[in-house]
């Protein structure tokens, strides 16, 4: 249960390296003698079969109105926000000194 184990590749790449173990380190492969199987310097570029976005000038400008109409409307929806908890606030603050000259003129009377 202990014991590490090493998953197998299901699909090998064709090089073979050797478990590395402390009894045996001196047995590691040099570097020189590995497959050199790079294809990079002949390969032609890639080129894409995507369609590349062609804007107008209208489909700009519905873009461009587009944005500054969102950046507006959650602009407003903030600031309405924030509004509305300045309103609590300052409503409770009211009601709080009502309470506490209620209470002061009531002990007053005592």
């Amino acid at each position: 249960m202990l014991k590490p184990r090493i998953p197998v590749n299901d699909q090998p790449t064709g090089q073979i390296i050797p478990l590395i173990t402390t009894a045996a380190p001196a047995e590691l492969p040099h570097p020189g003698n590995a497959p050199s199987h790079c294809f990079c310097e002949n390969r032609a570029p890639a080129v894409s079969t995507r369609p590349s976005v062609q804007l107008t000038p209208g489909a700009l400008t519905l873009v461009v109105g587009g944005g500054t109409a969102a950046v507006l409307v959650v602009g407003a929806v903030l600031v309405s926000m924030l509004l509305a908890v300045a309103i609590t606030g300052v409503s409770l603050a009211i009601c709080a000194l009502v309470v506490r000259s209620l209470i002061r003129t009531d002990l007053k009377r005592r």
